[in-house]
């Protein structure tokens, strides 16, 4: 189990370097293909395209991103994450960055050996600056 654990806290230190670096396909490759995200407000967002199609809006912006991980919980092949999240999005060509804040709960499983997302809910808001 300790490995698992240790396995899902990488993820989601990969998750957080390659979104900042803007880096589209590590982030694709750290969830399933069928992967489903729920976020307020918005129709779940099915797919790795449809998550792929979302990141290319932000190609405008500079992504700064810190998690704290609440806990972590793996049943065999099956694992929840439940996270404490913010996001700053600052215009490259300048302008007041924006801030969200708040919790994620994700749900992965473990497919050819490594961990990936399949569900992930986030609950994010804007912060008031």
């Amino acid at each position: 189990m300790q490995d698992d654990e240790q396995a899902i806290r990488q993820l989601v230190a990969t998750w957080l370097s390659a979104s900042k670096a803007g880096d589209t396909e590590k982030v694709l490759s750290l969830m399933a293909e069928d992967v489903v995200f729920l976020v307020p407000g918005q129709p779940p967002m099915r797919g790795r395209s449809a998550f792929a199609a979302g990141q290319a809006g932000l190609q405008p912006f500079h992504l700064d991103a810190t998690s704290e991980i609440q806990e972590i919980k793996v049943v065999g092949e099956w694992a929840y994450l439940w996270t404490k999240l913010s996001v700053v999005v600052t215009p490259k060509k300048g302008g007041s960055p924006i801030k969200r804040a708040g919790h994620t709960l994700s749900i992965l499983q473990k497919q050819a050996g490594a961990w990936v997302i399949v569900r992930d809910a986030n609950l994010l808001a804007v912060v008031p600056q």
